[in-house]
This record gives structure tokens, C-alpha cells and sequence, in this order.
């Protein structure tokens, strides 16, 4: 009986033990509490008894009723009031990253409405699918022309080449039940693992990845522009690019190594839907005025996104009931605006900055060298505990860019700007790391085990070559990334 609800209890007990465990000396016992909760949360994350969205608003919930969270609520003799409790707790969700997650949802809505996201794909599916390997290319080089435009790898990813992806194993006998392993696992985890890739390369391919940029400017940040983040990426996220197909090819091999059948399915489709129609050709307009918006106008890029939402929907590309009944763009909207407030609420009790002094402490007796790397691969494997970039971001970003401006020899610029770039990556690590990561978990067609594993072993090789390369590579081409 236990078996069954132990999701459940687990994120219960983890917060009982917590809490009667006393307080670390130089921290407050509301801080202690409010660690407690978000760890509930945390657990409840990852084994998700319920939706995740609701785990994070009951978080939110209980938080409000301790009247902890706002801005000096770690001190036990501060009063706050019912009503800043209140406002802290429905800040996230007017938060500008989070609605520009929605936005994003709807875009990706407008490429799945108008077929052009799917007629990109089948284009790619015809030319490049005659052989799995080759067909692990196209999905993605699908996401890789994509990411740029939509930044939202759950609308991108999960909307757009989830349902081309997901077609093409049953044509071939390959059911997440029976004969997973023939070519649909592998094309699976080709399509994540490159979304993660492409989510660092671009910076407009991933939202926290503006959410991070905003948090790190306001901590000492220079900043740098749309092309000086790809220049920096590029050189190791064509190696990731490149490589991931086929380390997945070797890693976890299909069974069936030649589709000709997925090439020869792509061009009936192709030959079904026609020429490009007017709401595919507007479609791509939307889309290239996203982009350029996004990368040579200081229009904030929500607005860009809101704008042309409600182009889309102007345009009948998509109608508002289909904005109304987007239950993974609301879903996605209650899931986020509560993980950033919870987030956000680790810094304002007094958590962050008792955590950061720790370990700077222990940094400081380490070779600067040493202790710049470690950062990295730190902040890099904390994601494990985390259900969203945006709730790592907010979390943690500003604690370890404290953390790096207390060590002597650190370039900060540099640092943070390291930080920001694996953002993307790092999603790979876990079934929750990212948005899309969800959906082709749920897919069935990789088993839990399997996806764990497969997880670790390309969260490590992402991890290596993004330090070995670009460590060096952002030192060196300093002047023309800053």
C-alpha cells in the first residue's frame, strides 16, 4: 500500500526531516523552512504524484500562508503582511520570460497550423531519410532550422517535430511496446539530444537563455549581443551538432539501419499538402520578423512574441479558441510563473548568500583555474535537482555569479557567459532537464532506465568538449564576443 503512494509521502518526509533537523548556524529558521518547502517541491518535481504545475502552485500556496518568500522574510522579526505574501507569490506570473514562453507555445502552434513546420521537416525527411542514420540528421537539422525562430524548445521541439518524429516508427514495426529498439528509440533521443544542443547555440533558441541574460546584466553582466552568443557556442556546438546523431547511432543503435520507406512516406506527404499555401507563406514572414527583431532591435523580446501571437491569430493562421485550448501553453504558463517565484524566494529569505559564502570559502583554496572549471561543472550538475532552466536560472545564476566576483583571477565576463551557454545543454541530464524533455519521455519509446543512462553518458561527453573548447575558445576571442 506504501508502494503505491510512496510519490506521494517521499516529498512530505523529505520536508519533516528537514525541518526537524535544526538550523545550520547563520541561517534563520524561516529560512530553514522555506528551504524545506522548496525541496518538497523539488522532490515533487521529479516524481511528479501530480501534475508538476500543481506541485509548484501548492509550494507557492503553502509559502503564502507562512508568509515566507517576500524580501526579508529570513528575519524572524520582520512582519510581512497577507498581502505582500500575496504579491510575492503571483509575481512570477507576470514575469516577461514566462509569458514569452507562452507566446513561443503559440508560435509553435502556427508553424503546426499552417503545415510549414511540417513541410520543413518532410523536406528533410525525403532528402536525408533514405538511411536511419541519415534520417537522425534530418530531425535534426529540422530542430537546427527552427531554433532560431521559436524560442521555446518545448514549442519547437515538442509542437513541431514531436508529430513528424512520432509517425515514422510505426511504419516500420517499431512500437514503444514492440520493437522500440528497431528505430524508434534512437530517433527519439536524436530529437532531444539536439534540441538541447541547438538550445545553446542560439540565443534566442531557448527563453531562460533571456532570462539569464537579463539576471546577469543586473549582477555586473557586460552583456553580449545575438551574434556575439553564437560566436562564442559555434565552435563546440557544430562539433555537438554534428556528433550527436551518430554518438547516438553508436551508443544506442537501431536495429534497423536503412528507412527507405520514411523518405518515400515524406514525399507522398509532400505530394499530399500541395504548394506552400498563404498561411505558410505568412508564416514564414512572422517568423523572419521575429528574428530580426530579435536580433538587431531593442524592442524587449516578449513584446516581439506577444506581437506576433496576435498576428497569428489576426492572420486566422491560428484562431483564438486555439489559443484558449493551448493546455500546454497555459499549463506551461502556471508551471513557470510558480517555479521562478519559488526560485526567486531562495535569495530573498537569506538562502543563497549563506550558501555562497560556503562555498567560497572552499573555492578560495583551490588554483584559480581549478576553481573557474569547477564553477562551470557545478552549476552544470546541480540541474539534476531542477525541473526547468527558468527555475535554475532563477535559482542559482545569481548565487554563482556572486560566488565567482569573490575569487581573485576570475575573469567574470567570461564566466558567466560560460554559465549562460550550457544552459541549453544541460537539459539533456534528466526525463525533466528540459520542456520537450517531458513529451519524448512520455513517448514510451525509451525506458526509464534507458533514458537515465543515456542521460548521464551525453550530459558527461556535452559537458567535456563544451569545457575543453570553449573555455579556451571565449578567452581567446574575448574582443570580438564582448
Amino acid at each position: 500500500m506504501l508502494k503505491k503512494y510512496y510519490k506521494f509521502i517521499l516529498p512530505i518526509l523529505v520536508a519533516l526531516i528537514i525541518l526537524i533537523i535544526p538550523a545550520p548556524q547563520g541561517l534563520s529558521i524561516n529560512a530553514w523552512i522555506y528551504f524545506a518547502v522548496f525541496m518538497m517541491v523539488v522532490i515533487g518535481l521529479i516524481l511528479e504524484p501530480i501534475p508538476g504545475a500543481l506541485v509548484g502552485l501548492i509550494g507557492v500556496g503553502i509559502l503564502i500562508w507562512l508568509k515566507i518568500g517576500p524580501k526579508g522574510s529570513g528575519d524572524v522579526n520582520h512582519i510581512i503582511s497577507s498581502k505582500e505574501a500575496v504579491n510575492w507569490g503571483l509575481a512570477g506570473f507576470s514575469n516577461s520570460t514566462v509569458w514569452l514562453i507562452f507566446a513561443a507555445f503559440m508560435l509553435g502552434l502556427g508553424y503546426e497550423k499552417s503545415n510549414l513546420g511540417r513541410r520543413i521537416a518532410l523536406l528533410l525527411v525525403k532528402y536525408l531519410g533514405k538511411t536511419t542514420l541519415g534520417l537522425g540528421y534530418a530531425v535534426a537539422i529540422a530542430d537546427l532550422i527552427l531554433s532560431p525562430f521559436i524560442p521555446s524548445n518545448s514549442a519547437r521541439s515538442a509542437g513541431i517535430i514531436y508529430p513528424i518524429v512520432s509517425s515514422i516508427p510505426p511504419m516500420m514495426g517499431s512500437y514503444p511496446n514492440d520493437g522500440a529498439r528497431k528505430i524508434g528509440s534512437y530517433l527519439v533521443w536524436v530529437a532531444l539530444a539536439s534540441t538541447c544542443v541547438t538550445s545553446s547555440m542560439f540565443f534566442t533558441a531557448l527563453a531562460p537563455n533571456l532570462l539569464a541574460m537579463e539576471s546577469a546584466v543586473k549582477s555586473g553582466f557586460s552583456g553580449v549581443t545575438w551574434l556575439g552568443w553564437f560566436i562564442a557556442f559555434a565552435p563546440c556546438g557544430i562539433i555537438l551538432f554534428l556528433l550527436t546523431p551518430y554518438l547516438t547511432y553508436v551508443i544506442y543503435p537501431p536495429q534497423i539501419k536503412g528507412s527507405k520507406e520514411a523518405s518515400k512516406w515524406a514525399s507522398l506527404e509532400l505530394d499530399k499538402m500541395g504548394k506552400m499555401s498563404k498561411k505558410e507563406y505568412l508564416m514564414l514572414f512572422l517568423a523572419l520578423f521575429a528574428l530580426l527583431f530579435w536580433i538587431f532591435s531593442s524592442v524587449d523580446a516578449c513584446a516581439v512574441a506577444l506581437s506576433v501571437m496576435i498576428a497569428l491569430v489576426i492572420f486566422n493562421i491560428i484562431t483564438w479558441n486555439d489559443l484558449l485550448s493551448n493546455k500546454a501553453a497555459w499549463n506551461i504558463l502556471a508551471w513557470f510563473g510558480s517555479l521562478i517565484t519559488l526560485a526567486g524566494g531562495l535569495s530573498n529569505v537569506g538562502f543563497l548568500s549563506y550558501i555562497s559564502s560556503i562555498c567560497a570559502d572552499v573555492l578560495s583554496h583551490f588554483n584559480s583555474n581549478i576553481a573557474f572549471a569547477g564553477i562551470i561543472i557545478l552549476f552544470y550538475l546541480l540541474h539534476y535537482f531542477f525541473a526547468s532552466t527558468t527555475a535554475h536560472v532563477s535559482a542559482l545564476l545569481a548565487l554563482f555569479i556572486a560566488l565567482s566576483a569573490n575569487i581573485s583571477a576570475i575573469n567574470l565576463d567570461e564566466i558567466v557567459l560560460l554559465m549562460l551557454l550550457s544552459l541549453g545543454i544541460m537539459g539533456i541530464i534528466s526525463p525533466y532537464g528540459t520542456g520537450p524533455s517531458p513529451v519524448w519521455f512520455g513517448s514510451a519509446y525509451i525506458s526509464s532506465k534507458d533514458f537515465w543512462k543515456l542521460g548521464f553518458i551525453f550530459g558527461m561527453i556535452y559537458l567535456i568538449i563544451f569545457l575543453i573548447i570553449c573555455i579556451p575558445w571565449v578567452s581567446f576571442a574575448h574582443s570580438i564576443i564582448f
